[in-house]
């Protein structure tokens, strides 16, 4: 058997909503996903022993023990690899990096050693269900509810993270609230990227706020993007801090990319097509 590769892509929160809280603690949750079309790479081949290296551009910082996703991936599907992650995504920046990095590891682990992907996921984390899918998503409940969403317009997007982590944890402490209002239950018909960014408007991150609290920065990131000429729409992906803003074509979009880079060099700053 020989090694194989997979793209782990980008994961946006186009909304999420909190929806409630259940008795063991975790929060329900109600959110539109899609994916980009950068992320990271995963290759994995059979070894004595499970290990994982970790380079890219955003390698720093990376564990590369069992509390890596990707590791307790193999963990899960119950064999030992060789597994080697390109790190091009920022860590703990709400892009499903992680999760979307073991997603891609469970089904090139299930591919190499003619093994299914476990049904039970979640103990991996909330966004391995939807990662696993791969492609646009409603996802409710903990993570474990997914329903395909198909014909969504394609969006022109620039992430941006300021290359300091948010811890999950600390943003969900600083709900206000755990029972806000979910989407519709029946999401509308939206024919082009203007009708989307105009429903999107007015639907909501709940974790947008405590995300602020907890890292102020992130609130320069939303005040640097808006006003970058073309942009729709400005929002929070997942619990933080990468904020995303919404251009009507690709030109824009790398317009305000060179812009934003400019004047931070500091921060990560990528164009994107979501939903690609």
């Amino acid at each position: 058997m020989t090694a194989i590769e997979a793209f782990a892509p980008a994961k946006i929160n186009f909304t999420l909503h909190v929806t409630g809280r259940r008795a063991d603690g975790y929060h329900e949750l109600d959110s539109l996903v899609v994916f980009a079309d950068i992320g990271d790479r995963v290759r994995v081949a059979p070894s004595d022993t499970t290990k994982l290296t970790v380079d890219g551009p955003m390698a720093a910082g990376v564990p590369v023990d069992d509390s890596n996703l990707v590791v307790r991936a193999a963990g899960l599907m119950g064999v030992a690899a060789d597994i080697h992650l390109e790190k091009h995504l920022p860590n703990a920046a709400g892009l499903g990096g992680g999760s979307s990095d073991a997603a891609a590891t469970l089904d090139r682990l299930a591919d190499l050693f003619g093994k299914p992907v476990p049904q039970d996921v979640l103990g991996l984390g909330a966004d391995i269900p939807v990662c696993l899918h791969g492609g646009a998503a409603r996802m409710r409940g903990v993570g474990e509810q997914i329903t395909p969403v198909a014909g969504l317009p394609i969006l022109h997007a620039v992430l941006v993270n300021p290359k300091l982590p948010v811890m999950t944890k600390e943003v969900f402490a600083g709900l206000e609230r755990t029972d806000n209002p979910a989407m519709p239950e029946s999401l509308p018909t939206l024919k082009d990227a203007g009708e989307m960014i105009e429903w999107l408007a007015t639907m909501r991150n709940d974790l947008q706020d405590p995300a602020l609290k907890a890292e102020p920065v992130v609130q320069q990131v939303f005040e640097t993007l808006k006003v970058t000429p073309g942009c729709h729409l400005t929002r929070m992906s997942g619990s933080g801090g990468t904020c995303f803003g919404l251009y009507s074509d690709a030109e824009t979009a790398a317009s305000a990319v060179g812009r934003l880079r400019e004047q931070h060099p500091g921060w990560w700053v990528e164009a994107v097509r979501l939903n690609a």
